[in-house]
């Protein structure tokens, strides 16, 4: 049994994963922890980390960025393994990450989905020979509109593992209106589109000359992301101290 202090539980994911865990006989959410307060039948929320007073294995993290780092300084202080789902970080925070990575179990993932996670291993393995022959890559991403940060993080996860395998030298472009030049050989484009209840719509589009080969993936429904990250959670009860990803998971 993986018990479960889930951060962000007012939000939709929260409200997602505390339905999925009441499904789940290997997994208990202990407590819950979100500032604006609510509640549910099967465990107590409190407004702040100091007022939680449960045992947990591991923290499920679907809040926003800027309770990050007061999550990261907990997990920390407590030695307690969290699920990093929040996207939006900024520098900063990456490097906060990998310094409480270094005190305590930290999973940090763009997109907590099996499809998503394998589409990035299938990127790895296509772009240097579509980039050989001559492709060029954007990513389109949509999203509801609700969403905050822009691109997402699951769009910038895809363009770096389309970079990393080419030489890490590309340029990421999110706004090509205020210049009027051809596009360079060593960019990707990324565009977001906000709008509506679109849970998470990704293309992966290789243009070349007279073909267009585009890699997709679909978001039906926001319970992708919460069994992906109840997966998560399990994976890392009783991990040693370390930085892993949903690519650990899926091994």
């Amino acid at each position: 049994m993986t018990k479960i202090l889930l951060h962000g539980a007012c939000g939709r994911m929260g409200h997602m994963i505390a339905d999925l865990a009441e499904k789940d006989p290997d997994v208990e959410i202990t407590a819950g922890v979100d500032a604006f307060g609510s509640t549910f039948g099967t465990f107590p929320v409190v407004a702040s980390l100091e007022d939680v007073t449960q045992d947990a294995d591991v923290v499920i993290d679907f809040s926003n960025a800027k309770a990050a780092d007061t999550l990261l300084d907990y997990c920390a202080e407590h030695a307690l393994p969290v699920v990093l789902c929040t996207t939006g970080l900024s520098d900063a925070q990456l490097a906060h990450v990998q310094a409480v990575s270094e005190r305590t179990a930290v999973l940090r993932s763009a997109n907590m989905s099996v499809g998503i996670n394998l589409l990035l291993s299938l990127l790895g393995e296509a772009a240097p020979k579509l980039a050989a022959a001559g492709f060029d890559c954007e990513i389109v991403e949509k999203h509801h509109n609700q969403k905050l940060d822009a691109p997402s993080g699951t769009a910038v996860a895809l363009a770096d593992a389309v970079n990393e395998s080419l030489g890490g030298d590309y340029e990421y472009i999110c706004d090509r209106q205020t210049r009027r030049q051809e596009r360079p050989v060593k960019e990707i484009g990324i565009a977001s589109v906000r709008g509506g209840t679109i849970p998470g719509d990704h293309d992966v589009i290789f243009a070349g000359e007279d073909e267009v080969i585009t890699f997709s993936h679909r978001a039906y429904s926001r319970a992708i992301f919460g069994k992906g990250a109840l997966a998560a959670a399990k994976f890392l009860k009783g991990r040693p101290a370390g930085l892993y990803t949903m690519q650990d998971v899926l091994q």
